[in-house]
């Protein structure tokens, strides 16, 4: 039997997954983390982008996209605190693409700065969803 350690991916609204896993892999502050049982405990910012989740009763990985929060690794648990929270079998391309469009539209009229901040946040998280789409669709042979 692999080792495992327990993940609970949370947002504000729900629980998205709760289980062993034999590997997490996410988006860091400062790039990507790989986290497998045993690691070191750590509290960090996440960045937008897709949490991959393998479990040890499955030959394919759980997908979750996050728009940001916190992790936290203590022996034995892994915690992912997130702003927003999709499966990845709930993800809308079509949706992420407007929302970049919509985003890129307002980067290009810098009317205000908040404005601004607010576009560029919302173009970022708009990329990261459109990522974890493609990287979703690939691992489950979707085209």
């Amino acid at each position: 039997m692999a080792m495992t350690v327990h993940v609970d991916i949370v947002s504000a609204e729900e629980q998205i997954f709760s289980g062993l896993a034999e590997f997490v892999a996410l988006p860091g502050e400062s790039g990507e983390l790989g986290i497998l049982p045993g690691h070191m405990p750590l509290m960090t910012r996440i960045k937008p982008g897709a949490v991959r989740v393998k479990t040890p009763q499955s030959s394919e990985e759980e997908l979750v996209f996050v728009a940001g929060g916190l992790l936290e690794i203590q022996p034995g648990l892994v915690t992912v605190l997130a702003d927003t929270a999709i499966r990845g079998k709930d993800l809308d391309e079509a949706k992420a693409l407007e929302a970049k469009r919509k985003a890129e539209e307002a980067l290009a009229t810098k009317s205000a700065q908040i404005d601004y901040a607010k576009a560029q946040a919302e173009l970022v998280e708009a990329i990261a969803q459109i990522s974890a789409i493609q990287r979703f669709r690939k691992a489950n042979n979707i085209h």
